[in-house]
């Protein structure tokens, strides 16, 4: 029994060589492209989509071939492989039956990659759910939303979804400030009052070409879009540099506009009915 172990002390030391080798190896490529990343995304302002992607690959080819050669060192179990060969049609087509899914996953994750529908950092909205893409792994996409809750989808469920991407192509996003006033308002004052409060909050971006500035175009354009039922309806196109400004100045419109008005007397209606009583005679 001693001589028997003292044989098989060499495979044992190099099968646990191997498997100590390939966590260490993943762990260290992981330290690296954590650190690349974090200096890309923080001096140079890259994306880190590709890093992180090829990170998570690279690592798992890793484990891949450490533990396909600590399996190889070991006879026994080399023997064992040699004779499951003798059926690897049928175990072919069981492992893909099994993997189908996370292959899908992984292909999946390669194309958003490769193609970009989104990154690491947009603002996604899909389905009942919004939030900001916080991590693309070979399995899922990780979404976190304005709860601050992670969600985790599949890449190949994400890959076929309808999505809304606030960040395709470039940032830049136009808010619609729709306000309503009554009829019996003063609509050049209101127009006045909305121009004049989106122009002078300090996220409102002029999008005007040169030739619209020399004709005296108003940086933020206000319209009347509807006579409505009770109000007369205004609305205001005012663009920002992303959808996190967009929304603050949003927020902020609605509450000067309001505070404005209340000063300036501009009615916000609300529906009312008269109700006529009839009492028999």
């Amino acid at each position: 029994m001693k001589e028997q172990l003292l044989s098989n002390l060499p495979i044992l030391l190099a099968f646990v060589t191997i498997i100590a080798l390939t966590i260490v190896v993943a762990y260290l490529v992981g330290r690296f492209f954590s650190r690349l990343i974090q200096r890309n995304t923080t001096i140079i302002k890259n994306d880190p989509t590709n890093f992180n992607f090829i990170g998570y690959l690279i690592r798992a080819m890793i484990y891949i071939v450490g533990f396909g050669l600590a399996i190889y060192t070991v006879p026994s179990l080399r023997a064992i492989a040699s004779s499951l060969l003798a059926g690897a049609g049928i175990l072919a087509v069981a492992i893909g039956f099994a993997s189908q899914h996370a292959l899908s996953n992984i292909i999946s994750g390669m194309f958003i990659v490769i193609f970009k529908p989104f990154r690491i950092n947009d603002r996604l909205e899909l389905k009942a759910m919004s939030g900001i893409v916080e991590d693309i792994t070979l399995r899922h996409t990780v979404i976190r939303n304005f709860e601050n809750k992670r969600i985790i989808i599949p890449n190949a469920i994400i890959s076929n979804e309808v999505i809304v991407n606030a960040n395709f192509s470039e940032s830049v996003i136009c808010k619609r400030i729709d306000v309503g006033i009554s009829f019996d308002s003063d609509i050049d004052k209101a127009k006045q009052i909305i121009r004049e409060e989106a122009e002078s909050h300090p996220f409102n971006i002029d999008t005007r070409t040169p030739s619209e500035k020399e004709n005296g175009n108003p940086k933020v354009a206000v319209r009347v879009v509807l006579l409505g039922e009770y109000s007369v309806n205004l609305r205001a196109w005012v663009w920002a540099a992303n959808s996190s400004d967009g929304f603050v100045m949003e927020c902020d419109l609605y509450e000067r506009i309001k505070k404005r008005f209340d000063k300036e007397d501009i009615e916000i209606p609300f529906p009312y009915r008269t109700i006529v009583q009839k009492y028999p005679t």
